[in-house]
């Protein structure tokens, strides 16, 4: 199951049809894609099931119905164990961005966690899970679609937050101020430290 959130409220790509309690289920081949994410952004519909009976096909139904929007990130640990973490729009966030064109998706995540904060000397140690969201461009809706990397770096200089990107802040965070700053961050990042380990 794909879960991808638009406004911070989760829409579920499923296989499966379960009996509506809390949510409304729609079927994904005749669904107006617009329509829910619109009002979904409006708050008329807090949590909503795309059904499609092939699950392998879900996604690629749904990435026929809206543009997508492909992105790099990173999960950036240094020599203490502590992460690095952005602050913009008043939320704390994982620095990440979109891919240039000839571009492979982890030169973009190792660029753009350069660009966004000034680290450097990063060296990805593994791949993580995919996140999708839904956010809206020039009028336009579309499905963001971000790859992310754990990644480990020696950096220890000068944090830079790229003011263009409306960086306020750049931030090492320790296992305690992370779970803080989760408690002020977007569900997607939320489910990235769902399968890490931080020490408590």
């Amino acid at each position: 199951m794909y879960k991808v959130f638009v406004n911070e409220k989760p829409l579920f790509l499923t296989n499966t049809v379960e009996r509506e309690t809390d949510f409304r289920m729609f079927l994904l081949e005749s669904v107006d894609i617009e329509q829910l994410i619109v009002n979904m952004f409006n708050n008329k519909v807090k949590k909503a099931f795309l059904y499609h009976p092939d699950e392998k096909e879900t996604l690629k139904v749904l990435k026929e119905k809206i543009p997508v929007a492909k992105a790099g990130g990173g999960l950036v640990y240094n020599k203490k164990g502590e992460v690095l973490f952005i602050f913009r729009n008043g939320k704390w966030d994982l620095p990440k961005g979109g891919i240039e064109k000839h571009e492979e998706i982890e030169d973009t995540a190792m660029r753009e966690v350069e660009e966004e904060t000034g680290v450097s000397g990063l060296e990805i140690v593994q791949k993580l899970q995919k996140t999708y969201h839904v956010f809206k461009r020039n009028g336009t809706y579309r499905l963001k679609i971000t790859h992310w990397f754990e990644m480990k770096t020696n950096y220890t200089g000068k944090l830079f937050g790229q003011i263009e990107e409306g960086i306020e802040k750049v931030a090492w965070l320790n296992p305690e101020q992370i779970r803080e700053a989760l408690g002020n961050s977007y569900e997607n990042i939320k489910l990235l430290f769902e399968n890490v380990e931080i020490e408590k």
